[in-house]
């Protein structure tokens, strides 16, 4: 992990967010800021365009106007990505090409215009699924796992790389309470190395001891922001989040690796 500055500095900046996908508007001038070193719990009914914000953040779906930069550096090929973790919602391992849990794992350390492996990648790959509890199935085709055990697969991936920040959509979502409690933990770890944290929840649960600011959406836009979260912001309409799983990576982010299971 990188070596940290003594003044915070801006990890995430987001200003005037609008994004539009098949002519709806999804986000409607959100402004987003987080320093590092935050934990910062992004909640709100679905349907509010939690995971449209965080996958427009990491480069995987387009900007309507405003802008966001990461690092100080707007999007594009110059960010430094290899900074950070991208954790997708939930998904199926049922298509792609067939990979073990550790090839899933080693592809996170695959970013810009890297093409081969690090030397340590496959030590680094198993440490990370030490880290979430799987490393006895590394040999294993992610199709053969579990819905529960993909999702860890996933956030070891985001993990291998050490990143700065970690951004995570529904990270825990249909996995079981134990593995939950452990990644938790592994959290806690991460935090108090100075891990930058956001993270799509819609409950704190097991998370609210590291969170140190809350943000709610509704409706694409941002209704609450600070320590505490209020008592109606989780009560909107529920829906679905407008989210688009087949969009394509903008140019020059690098997070998203079709190693088993596309994300």
């Amino acid at each position: 992990m990188s070596g940290r500055p003594t003044t915070p500095e801006q990890v995430i900046e987001a200003r005037d967010l609008h994004v539009t996908l098949d002519g709806s508007r999804i986000l409607r001038g959100v402004d987003l800021s987080v320093t590092a070193g935050e934990v910062v719990a992004l909640l709100g009914a679905n349907g509010s365009g939690k995971s449209t914000l965080v996958r427009t953040l990491v480069g995987i779906l387009p900007i309507a106007s405003g802008s966001v930069t990461l690092y100080g550096t707007p999007l594009g090929r110059t960010v430094p990505w290899q900074r950070v973790g991208y954790v997708p919602q939930r998904v199926s391992a049922t298509t792609g090409v067939p990979s073990t849990a550790l090839e899933v794992v080693s592809s996170g350390l695959l970013y810009g215009r890297r093409i081969r492996m690090p030397r340590g990648a496959w030590a680094s790959a198993m440490d990370a699924l030490d880290r979430v509890g799987l490393a006895d199935r590394a040999d294993r085709a992610v199709s053969e796992l579990s819905g529960g055990q993909q999702q860890r697969v996933l956030i070891a991936r985001a993990l291998v790389r050490d990143p700065d920040l970690l951004v995570l959509d529904e990270p825990v979502a249909g996995v079981d309470q134990q593995s939950q409690e452990s990644f938790a933990v592994t959290l806690t770890g991460l935090v108090e190395l100075g891990t930058t944290i956001l993270v799509v929840l819609h409950e704190l649960g097991t998370f609210a001891p590291l969170i140190s600011r809350t943000v709610v959406l509704q409706h694409g836009r941002k209704v609450h922001d600070g320590g505490a979260l209020p008592p109606s912001a989780a009560h909107a309409t529920p829906g679905h989040d407008h989210v688009h799983p087949h969009e394509s990576p903008e140019e020059g982010s690098p997070l998203i690796h079709n190693a088993g299971f596309g994300s």
